[in-house]
């Protein structure tokens, strides 16, 4: 094969490699419909608080999953929100999911802002919560890969959204 045969076969298998690449759950919908925020306007208080929050899960970002884990060596879903919430904004936050999801205040998606809860219904039940930052995006510790980011939008959890919770 010459050089200009072999271009379109390696244009193939990296395309082939890539699209397998899309089985990660943080993957954004390309679905132009998808939801976005419509709610209030940031305030330069909610920008600060944003910062804070990106600033501690840049630390701790692809910190492994561990059940029960509450520092850096591992992190479930609430220990990494209750501790990205007191690093960042010196906030004591309930220990567990159900624990946050029995306190704070109730938050239509649509009227999301950056620091509210979200939680999600993964077998039946509420089981799952991150941290919304604003657009489509939220942190929190994913049994898979730890610490991340993903998307509201993403195959996964676009249908897996039940409820947000404000701290103020």
């Amino acid at each position: 094969m010459n050089r200009c045969q072999t271009l379109p076969l390696v244009t193939v298998l990296v395309t082939l490699t890539l699209a397998g690449c899309a089985s990660n759950q943080n993957l954004r919908s390309t679905d132009e419909t998808t939801w976005q925020p419509s709610g209030e306007a940031a305030t330069a208080g909610d920008a600060a608080k944003a910062d804070r929050l990106w600033q501690v899960f840049e630390r701790y970002e692809g910190t492994p999953y561990r059940y029960g884990g509450t520092s850096a060596s591992g992190f479930d879903c609430s220990g990494f929100i209750a501790t990205a919430f007191d690093e960042a904004l010196g906030r004591q936050l309930p220990r567990t999911t159900s624990q946050m999801l029995s306190a704070g205040d109730v938050v239509e998606r649509d009227q999301l802002r950056a620091g509210d809860l979200v939680f999600f219904r993964i077998k039946g039940k509420d089981q799952h919560a991150g941290i919304y930052m604003g657009g489509d995006s939220f942190i929190h510790s994913s049994t898979s890969i730890g610490v991340t980011h993903s998307s509201l939008n993403g195959y996964y959890w676009r249908d897996r959204f039940s409820q947000a919770r404000r701290f103020d």
